[in-house]
């Protein structure tokens, strides 16, 4: 645990407003499942050294590759002044209470955390709030004040936090559309023709500050649509529908023979596994403008859009094949020993 100290000289003020508070701030890893790039974060206490390597995530981890994953504290202590707003929100399929969380500092916690990389959070508890933090705002430096803002965890996002053994099922799949199939796209070089060396990441997943060359999966929700009348029951109790969606690939970082050679790849990909069927539009590169005020330039980007139909159970069979090629996330427990009778 780390106890973060205020120095002396300090504006009482704030430790006077608290009542000298501190809050906890408890370490969380990053664990990305490898079937549909669904991100969950594992409390780090729970996670042995060899399960790093699946924080790592898509397209990141290679062979005899080292982790480059730093271990700091597992816990930070911090004392501060802590404001907590709350309002309620009524929605159409869900009525929530959303905290906003402002934590007034005199020492610079934002160290402490940039001392983690991406695969690691810091997520701080007061009474039954949970929160993290998004921004650092209005820092002015005559007062040594730092100011640090933030929601608490939504109801909905608390799925997604795994405090406990056992809750992070790593063999299910998650998403119910064609995510996985795409994302066998990683990697794949056939026999002959045209092979993908473009790493694909989910759309709102993708990994942070990434260099180009990589594409996005965004597959538009309200596209899925079903094509037969009823179900197909296996007799194994597998459920099986044909059903369609719209894809849209956006593409970074790749000139016009690269994105041509994507979607040769992709043509290649539904013809030699049978995984999905493209119809209904014909794919066509377009040039999408991204621009830098600072440099005056644009960037290489670029996307591509797909009308796909496949069968649901063709999704479970292609992340069955992913989870013999993925890496495996173990979680520690402690033994449990029953006394001989």
């Amino acid at each position: 645990m780390v106890d973060v100290q205020f120095p002396l000289g300090a504006d009482a003020g704030v430790e006077s407003i608290s009542g000298s508070q501190t809050v906890e701030f408890q370490q969380y890893v990053r664990v990305i499942l490898p079937l549909d790039g669904f991100v969950f974060w594992v409390k780090a206490d729970l996670l042995s050294r060899s399960a790093l390597a699946g924080a790592m995530g898509i397209n990141s981890a290679g062979g005899n590759q080292a982790l480059g994953i730093t271990t700091p504290a597992k816990t930070i202590l911090a004392r501060g002044s802590l404001h907590v707003s709350a309002r309620k929100r009524q929605e159409e399929t869900e009525t929530y209470g959303v905290h906003g969380v402002t934590f007034t500092s005199e020492e610079p916690l934002h160290q402490g955390f940039n001392e983690i990389d991406e695969t690691h959070i810091y997520i701080g508890t007061f009474g039954r709030v949970r929160f993290a933090f998004s921004d650092r705002q209005n820092f002015y430096v005559q007062a040594g004040l730092w100011h640090y803002i933030g929601n608490a965890i939504y109801p909905w996002m608390e799925t997604q936090i795994i405090d406990a053994p056992g809750a992070l099922m790593t063999r299910e799949l998650i998403v119910s559309n064609s995510l996985p199939l795409w994302l066998g796209l990683n990697n794949n070089i056939p026999f002959y023709g045209f092979g993908n060396l473009i790493p694909l990441y989910p759309s709102y997943l993708v990994q942070p500050n990434i260099r180009p060359p990589f594409g996005t999966i965004h597959i538009v929700p309200d596209s899925t649509q079903v094509l037969s009348s009823v179900p197909t029951i296996g007799f194994r109790s597998d459920h099986s529908q044909l059903v369609k969606e719209h894809v849209r690939v956006v593409l970074y970082g790749v000139n016009n023979d690269e994105a041509m050679t994507f979607v040769d790849a992709v043509n290649q990909y539904s013809s030699d596994y049978n995984l999905f069927g493209l119809f209904g539009n014909p794919p066509v590169i377009r040039d999408e403008k991204m621009s830098q005020d600072e440099l005056s330039i644009i960037a290489q980007k670029k996307s591509v859009e797909f009308d796909v139909n496949y069968y649901q159970n063709s999704v479970r069979n292609i992340a069955r094949q992913i989870i013999g090629q993925a890496i495996p996330t173990f979680i520690t427990v402690s033994p449990t020993f029953r006394p001989i009778q």
